[in-house]
């Protein structure tokens, strides 16, 4: 064995290693709002402004001529249905049908607001049409109507036909029908 002299050096302790942190990612400088280059250039969809009321007044006069209509009865108007192949405002046309049989001295109309009730009471939404003949009867029957008058504007959207049916609640019958072409104005 040797003798330690004086002077000699030690042998270092191993240095202890200081263990490593992960650096925390930077985090990337944020885009801006996305811009969106000018868009008034867009066209504006065309309104169409249909003269229902000049389809509307014959027809109606013809319905009130109609074999087996009773004077002083109770009509319940159901909106106009869109069956074109585009869109237009039925919301208008439905109006346009019951001013024309506003004071017609035959019928008594069911108003807007007997028949939003009566749709509720019946779970039904104020626009939901009386489509099928059953919900008709349903509602017909609960505002006390003798009669359902349906209305569809059918084909082209630009040239549309008006289709009218009037249905006699207790039997379900059409007993009157009708078809007018209706002009753009």
């Amino acid at each position: 064995m040797e003798e330690a002299k004086p002077g000699t050096e030690q042998p270092t302790p191993p240095t202890q290693q200081q263990p490593t942190v992960p650096s925390v990612p930077s985090i990337p400088s944020q885009p801006g709002p996305i811009e969106h280059p000018d868009q008034t250039s867009q066209p504006t969809p065309r309104v169409r402004h249909y003269d229902w009321n000049g389809a509307m007044q014959p027809m109606v006069g013809k319905m009130l001529q109609a074999q087996g209509v009773t004077a002083g009865s109770v009509l319940l108007v159901d909106s106009v249905n869109n069956r074109t192949n585009g869109s237009l405002n039925a919301g208008e046309a439905t109006e346009t049908l019951r001013n024309a049989l506003a004071n017609n001295g035959k019928f008594t109309l069911v108003s807007a607001q007997q028949l939003a009730v009566a749709k509720q009471q019946l779970g039904l939404s104020p626009q939901d049409s009386l489509g099928t003949r059953s919900k008709a009867i349903g509602i017909a029957r609960n505002v006390g109507a003798q009669y359902v008058l349906y209305s569809n504007a059918t084909g082209n959207v630009n040239t549309p036909a008006l289709q009218m049916q009037l249905m006699l609640v207790q039997t379900g019958e059409i007993i009157w029908s009708g078809k007018g072409a209706v002009t753009q104005q």
